[in-house]
């Protein structure tokens, strides 16, 4: 007995010793609950599947592709132009070779959104240096549809990114390669600000979730927060050992995840605070392929998912506000390669098969747009209320006057317990002027063209105005010409008389 409490004062005075020599060894376990930890991928069947779309083959690093609860919009190849392919979500199968398209730039497509708080409404940005506001019909297009409800001419060089303000409708963002960022307000069809504080072309555009921060990564290595109202730049971080890509907020908790390359060439993710970028709070090495990593972020579960361009495969992981901050979770696998991915609205999703998150994979090889429901394992068949929060609904919370004023507002929320129900939708209008292109003459820069291509695309958009002119004044010879018929009349009937 004597040996035994011997033996067990010795073991406390050693645990107590090592215990104040290495204060941070946590005795806790590894392992941590969370009801996300078993999410799994699930890949749609052949008939949920989008089959024969010619997927674009332009290597700009962008999705081709967008997704609303009502339609899916793919970037499609073409010749002499830029196109995309609007198809019904449930009208999934064997496409049309001849489905109608959304054909009127005349250059290619670089990027698609759909307008959040009106599902017909989709804008698209092109080499053509303009941004178009396309209203689709309901049910889906029925004929090749060329004539936009508004064209945006206001970028000096081709438009490579645009992006919807998340709770203020009729603002809409738009990036291009002549390093500026221009806002529109889309209520008066003409742009309101310019943003000018990148030295070369933005890479990425996100915003917090009331809008009223603007995240962007660029060409230059550069991650900043810009207030977008006034365009001052409140942070900036020279990243030259982690070169980055793509950058998303991570809702409200004031943090950013950046993807891009370590200077050994490896894909990395990183985590910021939104007010100190001296440095990331962590750093993690993904693997050494060469695909861009594409980050998506779900505020409601706190999951990050990060999917390669060129994988077949998407990792996912469970953000919280302690260390680790990125708990792994799972892997999607995949053999087929992915172009892009396009992401479905919460509401969109379908509640009673618990489903979390949804992809729209692009096969490029085979042409074929593939879903991936993100699923959380659950036997109750009752809705469960600690996976579905409230959540960004789509109704705006502020008008264009009201943003552009300096309010700010958080999203207008809703509950998918008893199903979406649709509340009446405000029709778009545009703005009533007698031509539909609005050119920013105070901010555009007279810059000459650097390439032929360009160099082309500004002739034959010179040529259509004269065109259009030619025609103007066609019609207003004829005119002129009746009511010259219609005064000689009246002085012959006054002669009469």
């Amino acid at each position: 007995a004597w040996e035994d409490s011997q033996g067990l004062l010795l073991f406390t005075v050693s645990l107590t010793f090592f215990t104040v020599l290495c204060p941070q060894i946590s005795w806790r376990p590894t392992y941590r609950s969370s009801k996300f930890r078993n999410v799994y991928g699930k890949a749609g069947n052949r008939e949920q599947c989008f089959d024969g779309i010619p997927i674009t083959r332009n290597v700009h690093d962008n999705h081709f592709c967008a997704v609303n609860a009502k339609f899916l919009a793919i970037v499609t190849e073409t010749a002499g132009g830029g196109s995309f392919l609007v198809i019904p979500v449930n009208k999934a199968g064997r496409i049309d070779p001849h489905q109608p398209k959304v054909c009127g730039h005349q250059g290619g497509v670089l990027d698609i959104k759909w307008n959040p708080f009106i599902d017909n409404i989709i804008a698209s940005c092109s080499e053509d240096c303009s941004v178009r506001i396309w209203e689709i019909p309901e049910g889906g297009l029925r004929r090749n549809m060329s004539e936009a409800v508004l064209e945006l001419y206001g970028h000096s060089r081709r438009v490579g990114l645009i992006e919807w303000h998340p709770t203020c409708s009729g603002i809409l963002f738009s990036a291009g390669y002549d390093f500026k960022i221009l806002i529109w307000n889309l209520e008066v069809g003409s742009p309101v600000k310019m943003i000018d504080c990148h030295s070369d072309v933005v890479l990425c555009m996100s915003f917090n979730t009331d809008g009223s921060l603007l995240a962007t990564s660029c060409k230059d290595k550069h991650l900043r927060v810009i207030e977008p109202r006034s365009g001052k730049v409140l942070q900036e971080a020279d990243c030259k050992s982690h070169r980055v890509n793509r950058v998303v907020f991570l809702g409200n908790m004031k943090r950013l995840v950046t993807t891009g390359v370590s200077r050994w060439n490896t894909r990395q993710v990183a985590l910021w605070d939104q007010e100190d970028l001296s440095m990331p709070i962590i750093e993690e090495e993904i693997d050494g392929l060469s695909g861009l990593l594409f980050p998506f972020y779900d505020a409601d579960t706190h999951m990050l998912y990060l999917a390669g361009k060129g994988d077949g495969n998407i990792r996912y992981y469970e953000v919280g506000t302690e260390k680790p901050y990125l708990q792994y979770l799972m892997e999607f696998r995949s053999p087929a390669p992915q172009k892009g991915l396009g992401v479905m609205p919460k509401h969109g999703l379908d509640v009673a098969a618990c489903e979390v998150f949804r992809f729209y994979k692009l096969v490029t090889l085979r042409g074929l747009i593939e879903p991936i429901s993100m699923i959380v394992p659950r036997r109750s068949e009752t809705y469960q209320e600690d996976i579905y929060p409230m959540t960004a609904g789509t109704e705006p919370a502020l008008t264009a006057d009201e943003w552009l004023s300096g309010m700010d507002r958080e999203p207008v929320l809703m509950s998918l317990k008893a199903g979406y129900k649709r509340p009446c939708q405000k029709a778009f209008k545009a703005p009533v002027r007698e031509r539909k292109t609005m050119v920013m003459n105070g901010l555009l820069e007279s810059i000459p063209p650097k390439t032929e291509n360009e160099l082309m695309r500004m002739f034959f958009r010179q040529q259509d105005e004269l065109k259009r002119l030619r025609e103007e004044l066609v019609q207003k010879d004829v005119r002129l010409q009746q009511l010259e018929l219609e005064l000689n009349n009246l002085r012959n009937n006054a002669n009469k008389l």
